[in-house]
């Protein structure tokens, strides 16, 4: 017997599941774990909702109330819905949570008082009005690249460009709408740089053969890059309090406090249990799998490998099968556009139904690249594969059997044997050959084609036609088919567990190991007794599949209103104060030349009547510098001088962005003299 500690990403605690998560993430998890379970190993599966982090704050402050009502929204959601959808874990926990918050910073503390870290100070942008600094989320202002004005300090949404806040272009605070400042504050920094040669030869040298090309890949991508020492704490009033005297404000950053959560969960756990935690994440036996999507691998397999190692009393991960993404309807699953299928929602629009997602998102699952979802397939998986080959067969032995034999096992002679019996043994090692690779897909493929055995040998034996001339045959055919429908129930456990569990009640089976399975043990012997097993699965009509995909249709209207309306959110309100430091004037392009490397930006000479001077804009894309020369423009004058590129730039060009993305100059009716103000 091995022991395992399986884990699950934390979900955010700012929103709903949706099935994205559950086929990227939860539902393998489940699988897996299920599965070593059932051959007898120490398992425990541990997950728990990320309470942490500008996600949660950002949410907070719209809804206008605190993060702490958020996460209790959502984590209640969360873990109602797992429970819901079969997840077994043996403890789902949280982050808020005081055990969690304890082990973090004890983590926390080790590190530091063994001196694994470097204490650094360094400017970042603060905001003096709300007297607080800002996390790069929380500065917004324009794009250098594609001149959205609403980019945030660590991505632009609408070109993808990754950014910091000092390449903003008139960066200004979400919280006040004033400029930031920027002021000296303290971190400790993780030295990654030093952990480069470990992760090197730990995953690059000792995992090549055995973990998914895609995370090797990520891996290999960061470590050719060269690791860089990062902050492992923020300057926030949200999240776990840095454990030292006189640090005050001051948080752990939420990638160093998430999957110390992964612990605390386990030390919860052994609480309520009353195990000891430690063989769990401390002893070199036991194997450490981490089920993540794709945009986590970084954070798994280096990050939090790092500070086990600088810790030095925990096990690294076995392995760390992440999925790519699943796609909905041929496109991307979006929370902000609404295009996903929430996974509360499916509940409640297809009670009893939570075998038909689990089975279909098993088939669809991202394993080696994007997949897709769309309710069609959705229709289609569960109406000819659960309803007319699984459920069709379970359904015909038991009432055959019944009707015949009044749900008595037939007897077969001591030597009686059959190809179909022999297979039982061989499909059942199969199975367990995937879900050990983490090949999920195949798995089910392979349990599903016990099934169409199933269903092909008795539409060829018809003992419904046999019953009178052959009945001998006819209990042989019986006895066979029981067989396969007991090891169905049995096999299909970790995939589908609801209809399963319903197969072994009706044939009054408890679950067998694995081990005997594989050995092809008879499990219905001659003499026992089964019930009449209810339908265990039900067609799904066209018009809730017409009803899905109108909701789908009604949120791609709204998102195309929107896009076409191309209106961006109106920003903070100022007062007329501030609206009168705003100076803009009539100017005139005397130059105009492409920034060198640069394909987005443009460097002219403007007249402004008040000087000549040089400003730099993103527009390259919507107009030529030639056309441009001695286009009168209007000019706002009076903001702060900013570096593009090592160019100094002293304003800005006032331009619309029409729908169809492309820039249009704010430009006066008349030819007016330059340096005319603009009211």
């Amino acid at each position: 017997m091995s022991r395992y500690t399986i884990t699950t990403a934390l979900p955010y605690a700012n929103g709903p599941l949706h099935i994205g998560h559950l086929a990227g993430v939860y539902i393998p998890a489940d699988v897996y774990a299920r599965f070593l379970r059932r051959n007898d190993h120490d398992v425990i599966l541990i997950g728990g909702s990320d309470e942490h982090g500008i996600p949660i704050t950002i949410r907070a402050k719209k809804e206008g109330v605190t993060p702490q009502d958020v996460v209790n929204r959502y984590h209640e959601l969360m873990k109602q819905t797992f429970t819901e959808l079969g997840i077994s874990y043996d403890n789902y926990s949280r982050t808020t949570a005081p055990i969690h918050i304890k082990t973090a910073q004890e983590f926390f503390l080790k590190l530091y008082e063994d001196g694994k870290f470097i204490e650094e100070e360094t400017e970042q942008y603060f905001d003096e009005k709300a007297n607080e600094f800002l996390a790069d989320r929380y500065i917004v202002g324009t794009c250098p690249k594609c001149g959205n004005t609403n980019a945030y300090g660590d991505q632009c949404e609408k070109c993808g460009s990754t950014l910091s806040p000092d390449e903003l272009i008139n960066p200004h605070s979400m919280l006040s709408g004033e400029k930031p400042i920027l002021k000296k504050t303290k971190h400790w920094y993780l030295p990654l740089n030093e952990y480069q040669e470990f992760i090197s030869d730990w995953i690059l040298k000792g995992h090549k053969k055995d973990w998914k090309p895609n995370v090797y890949g990520q891996v290999k991508s960061w470590l050719e890059e060269g690791l860089k020492p990062r902050a492992m704490t923020r300057d926030l009033d949200w999240g776990v309090p840095v454990p030292l005297e006189g640090e005050k404000g001051k948080v752990l950053y939420v990638w160093f406090d998430a999957p110390i959560g992964y612990i605390s969960s386990t030390k919860e756990w052994a609480e309520r249990t009353g195990k000891d935690w430690k063989p769990y994440w401390q002893d070199k036996e036991t194997k450490l799998v981490h089920f993540i999507a794709k945009d986590n691998i970084v954070f798994h397999c280096i990050i939090f490998p790092a500070m086990l190692k600088a810790h030095g009393d925990y096990i690294l991960p076995d392995n760390v099968p992440a999925n790519e993404f699943l796609n909905l309807e041929n496109d991307k699953i979006s929370t902000s556009r609404n295009w996903a299928v929430w996974a509360h929602e499916y509940l409640a629009d297809f009670p009893g139904k939570q075998d038909s997602l689990r089975y279909t998102l098993i088939a669809n699952a991202p394993e080696t690249k994007d997949n897709n979802f769309t309710w069609k397939d959705f229709q289609t998986k569960n109406n000819s594969e659960l309803v007319g080959i699984f459920g069709n067969f379970i359904n015909r032995v038991s009432v055959l059997i019944n009707k015949y034999y009044d749900g008595e096992i037939p007897e077969v002679g001591n030597n009686f044997h059959s190809e179909e019996l022999e297979y039982l043994s061989k499909i059942s090692k199969e199975i367990s050959t995937y879900l050990s690779n983490y090949e999920f897909r195949n798995g089910l493929s392979s349990l599903m084609n016990l099934a169409r055995l199933g269903n092909k040998f008795l539409q060829e034996q018809e003992p419904w036609k046999k019953i009178k001339d052959e009945p001998e045959k006819v209990k042989e055919t019986l006895y066979v088919s029981a067989q396969i429908a007991a090891y169905l129930g049995e096999l299909s456990e970790p995939f589908i567990p609801f209809s399963s569990q319903k197969i072994m009640n009706g044939l009054n089976l408890t679950y067998h190991s694995w081990k005997d399975l594989e050995s092809g043990k008879i499990l219905l012997p001659s003499g026992s007794k089964i019930n009449l097993i209810p339908l265990l699965f039900d067609k799904i009509e066209d018009k809730q599949i017409d009803y899905q995909i109108e909701k789908l249709e009604n949120s791609k209207k709204q998102n195309a209103s929107l896009n076409n309306n191309r209106a961006e959110p109106q920003k903070d309100n100022i007062t007329f104060d501030e609206f009168e430091k705003i100076d803009l004037r009539i100017g005139t392009i005397l130059e105009a030349k492409k920034v060198e490397k640069a394909d987005k930006l443009l460097q002219f000479k403007v007249d402004t009547g008040i000087d000549v001077r040089t400003i730099v804009s993103g527009i390259a894309e919507s107009f030529s510098p030639e056309e441009l020369v001695g286009k009168q423009v209007t000019v706002l004058v009076n903001l702060a001088p900013r570096k593009i590129r090592g160019i100094e730039s002293q304003g800005m060009l006032l331009l619309s962005k029409n729908i169809d993305g492309k820039f249009s100059f704010i430009t006066p009716d008349d030819v007016i003299e330059n340096g005319v103000s603009v009211k």
